[in-house]
């Protein structure tokens, strides 16, 4: 099922988000700057679905892949792959991957590892945020340890269900059980913003804006 949040949260920004939990007394919300989108014009927000593995070269082919495709088959419609691989040197996701999860309806993927197939998934329009590239991939090599479990990435504690909000500028954290709040705070945020920036161009001092509006 959409939730319709989805479509509210996009029409906000990453950096005003991140104000508005810094003035909430958040603190290690920012995923690392390492991570980048593949579509930098595309906002991807949602739910997270969490995975966590590591590097396992005694796994079989068969056994790498059975289990890959099984987090393939839980992952649901309407939330964001979010993957903490615990590696940097094979892809943690590819075009058959990539195709899968976009026909079930996911919203995209957020990978602290690298993408491969890129060209392809740039063709289909499936939202990536990745560290690199590499051709490298999983088979023989790694093994998924759990799925809808809690996952860090860097200093940031990201729960299954909590919420990803992606843009140019970066990617944020959003624990689910604030979210209604911080859409609403992130709404009045952007009016204030926009009353700032409306008396900037007519020429009001900038400080005056900001002791006028509280924002700036």
């Amino acid at each position: 099922m959409h939730d319709s949040r989805i479509e509210v949260l996009k029409d906000c920004y990453t950096s005003v988000i991140h104000d508005v939990m810094r003035d909430m007394g958040m603190r290690n919300f920012t995923l690392p700057s390492r991570m980048t989108s593949l579509q930098p014009d595309i906002t991807l927000c949602g739910p997270a679905f969490t995975i966590e593995g590591r590097l396992d070269e005694s796994a079989s082919a068969h056994d790498t892949l059975l289990a890959w495709t099984g987090l393939l088959s839980k992952c649901p419609a309407g939330h964001i792959w979010t993957a903490q691989p615990h590696t940097h040197g094979l892809a943690q996701m590819g075009e058959l991957s990539a195709e899968t999860l976009k026909r079930k309806g996911v919203l995209g993927c957020v990978l602290d590892g690298a993408l491969r197939d890129t060209n392809f998934i740039l063709e289909i329009g499936f939202p990536s945020w990745r560290t690199h590239h590499t051709p490298l991939d999983i088979v023989g090599r790694w093994m998924p340890t759990g799925s809808q479990i809690d996952i860090m990435i860097e200093d940031v504690f990201i729960q299954p269900g909590d919420w990803l909000h992606g843009d140019r500028d970066g990617m944020v954290r959003i624990p689910v059980g604030q979210l209604d709040e911080i859409i609403e705070k992130s709404i009045v945020a952007m009016k204030a913003e926009s009353k700032v920036r409306t008396a900037i161009l007519a020429g009001m001092d900038p400080q005056e804006a900001y002791l006028k509006y509280g924002k700036f």
